[in-house]
């Protein structure tokens, strides 16, 4: 039976998409009856994370745990890895699913050790952008390109969540030798509603890390670049290293009094913010934001980057260059004057997305790929469930 499977989900930042996705899976896992559990970095987050962790402490029959685990490659890590590779052999595990580049080797490199010791253990894998996004002809991506390399034998399984992402794998790491498969990220049932707008809304939101990757200064030139045609307003929905700069920029082109930066809020309170989504991304892997204004049937303006075009196929929604603030601004401009495009648009998207992505999908698929790549389901423990808190 299925519910024998014991199961460790190992990623770093309880935050952003990734983390989304490890809760829907987590949450969709246990609601089958599955034994599972979470490992995560104990320094990233806030508060924000810590409730989201006690809230998701309900599905894990495996518990909660956290410890230090450094963002940069660090001497930490060893100790990380130490604390994941004791962790799944006090609670027995039978599947070990690393998330992201640092969740990925904390889990491989645990279940290689927990197999020398003769356990039956799979160690499964999904990047979810991360090492993907730079480039292998860059330090960081030469340091990234040989540890993927030598953690490749130690794989199971690969999970992508877009092809994009399987396709980019094979060409920076190499083609797998191990079983793939693509599963894309889902949303609930209750997550798809029609868009009801603040009093004060912007004509723009953004919502995101406020990072460069997310290409926030190109929103900004943009704005800037056509105010004189469109005074338009805009809202930054997010925090992030770079948020500091970002505002800067902001005084800088002119365009402060036009702009404001509201912090962290949940998307649907940011989408009420604004008449129109901006997705400004240098890179992404198969972005929740794209899904979610998709689900709150809000016009969209993104890039053709990652999964993005996965997400939209099959609709009129067009996408535009990465970087291109002429391209970006001209999409504004075009919303600004004639947004009745952009309101049909987004109603087709919604239907579009709401038939093909879905959490109990997502879930099932990934459950199946365990099992195949497992071979057979273990048979239940005997012994009693062990917490990881």
């Amino acid at each position: 039976m299925t519910a024998s499977l014991r199961i460790l989900h190992c990623l770093r930042a309880p935050i952003g998409g990734l983390f989304r996705h490890v809760h829907d899976l987590v949450k969709g896992q246990a609601e089958l009856g599955l034994q599972v559990g979470v490992i995560c970095d104990s320094e990233t987050g806030g508060e924000n994370a810590a409730r989201a962790l006690a809230r998701l402490t309900d599905f894990c029959t495996l518990g909660v745990a956290r410890c230090p685990m450094p963002r940069q490659i660090r001497p930490g890590d060893f100790q990380a890895y130490r604390r994941v590779r004791r962790l799944a052999a006090s609670l027995d595990v039978d599947v070990l699913h690393g998330h992201g580049a640092k969740g990925g080797a904390y889990a491989r490199l645990a279940a290689r050790a927990l197999k020398r010791k003769g356990k039956r253990v799979g160690a499964f894998y999904t990047p979810h952008g991360g090492s993907l996004h730079h480039a292998p002809t860059t330090m960081t991506g030469r340091i990234y390109v040989k540890a993927e390399r030598r953690l490749a034998p130690l794989t199971d399984g690969l999970i992508f969540e877009s092809l994009f992402a399987a396709r980019r794998f094979s060409e920076f790491i190499g083609k797998p030798t191990c079983p793939v498969c693509i599963v894309p990220n889902g949303l609930y049932p209750h997550e798809f509603y029609e868009p009801r707008l603040a009093d004060d809304a912007a004509d723009f939101v953004f919502v995101g890390e406020l990072r460069p990757l997310k290409g926030v200064d190109i929103m900004l030139a943009a704005l800037a670049a056509q105010r004189t045609v469109y005074p338009a307003t805009a809202v930054i929905v997010g925090t992030g290293p770079d948020e500091a700069d970002f505002k800067r920029l902001a005084q800088k082109l002119g365009i402060e009094g036009m702009v404001s930066f509201a912090g962290s809020l949940p998307a649907r309170t940011a989408f009420a913010r604004g008449r129109c989504v901006v997705v400004p991304s240098r890179a992404e892997s198969f972005p929740y934001v794209v899904l979610e204004a998709a689900a709150a049937q809000m016009p969209l303006i993104a890039t053709e980057v990652g999964g993005i075009p996965e997400i939209v196929q099959g609709t009129d929604t067009p996408l535009i260059r990465p970087g291109d603030i002429g391209a970006l601004a001209q999409q504004m401009r075009a919303f600004l004057s004639h947004p009745k495009p952009f309101l049909g648009r987004a109603i087709q998207l919604q239907k579009h997305v709401a038939k093909r992505l879905t959490v109990e999908r997502m879930t099932r698929e990934i459950l199946d790929f365990y099992i195949s790549a497992l071979g057979d389901v273990p048979a239940a423990k005997p012994h009693p469930v062990k917490s990881a808190s």
